[in-house]
């Protein structure tokens, strides 16, 4: 991986795309029924964002030990994600091991990193951003996605994006994770005080659609908050110290400590 692809998986900002990530996720029927049904945003939302941060960090920094020791995680975390199919109205069945579903979770992350690193820093060169591309497969294949099942290239990303997000439909179960996501009543005040700004970014970020369908508020008067918001991130973050801006990822990797044992 080189210096340049580092530096952009690395940025602290790309935490601002979490959600938005997660509401893609939610809005593909299987993957919001099973997430619905084992959330923990409610009960933990800061164990659950840990998670997910260590998820993604030792994943695609990490190294073979940790990447090792995510894997034993994520499999100990999925081995009771699954659902049968249900009742109508209840969603598809849902199992964590299905590498379609995990490719679209990968694709979430991926495309959510790219676009608000776009937003930030402006667009990297074809070269970088193809690189970029390739190695974000990792957090599929940590998933134990097949790696061929990852599109060749970008072009065929978009494609496969462009079909997916026609396919997506916002369930009331989803809907009702994105709340305790969006809303998190047993977050700390720092957390929550933190919230209008995660809502508005969120929503700034999803396709539109998806937006309505999640029940978002996006007024003119947001959008243009938001723009300003966005316009002054770009001029003022690319200017702080690289140690800050990579401080987040730095700091869960330096949490993760493989566990004896077998991977799985």
């Amino acid at each position: 991986m080189t210096r340049e692809v580092q530096d952009i998986g690395a940025e602290g900002i790309l935490l601002a795309g979490g959600a938005r990530a997660i509401l893609l996720q939610l809005a593909h029927p299987a993957v919001g029924r099973g997430v619905a049904e084992h959330s923990t945003f409610a009960a933990d939302p800061i164990a659950r964002l840990q998670a997910t941060m260590t998820y993604v960090y030792g994943a695609v920094y990490g190294t073979e030990e940790q990447v090792a020791e995510v894997r034993r995680r994520v499999n100990r975390a999925h081995a009771k994600v699954r659902s049968a199919e249900g009742a109508e109205g209840a969603g598809p069945a849902y199992n964590a091991y299905d590498p379609h579903l995990q490719l679209w979770v990968a694709a979430t992350l991926y495309q959510t990193a790219a676009t608000l690193h776009t937003e930030v820093f402006g667009a990297p060169s074809d070269d970088v951003a193809e690189r970029l591309y390739a190695h974000y497969a990792i957090l599929g294949t940590v998933l134990q996605m097949p790696p061929g099942l990852w599109p060749a290239d970008r072009a065929a990303f978009a494609r496969y994006w462009d079909a997916q997000l026609a396919q997506l439909q916002v369930t009331d179960a989803a809907r009702a994770v994105a709340r305790d996501l969006l809303y998190p009543a047993k977050a700390p005040l720092w957390l929550r005080s933190l919230m209008p700004t995660a809502r508005l970014v969120t929503a700034g970020l999803l396709p539109p659609q998806l937006r309505g369908e999640f029940g978002l508020q996006y007024s003119a008067a947001q959008q243009r908050r938001y723009a300003r918001l966005l316009g002054t991130t770009a001029v003022v973050y690319p200017k702080v110290p690289r140690r800050l801006r990579h401080a987040l990822r730095d700091h869960y990797l330096k949490r993760l400590r493989p566990t004896p044992g077998p991977a799985a």
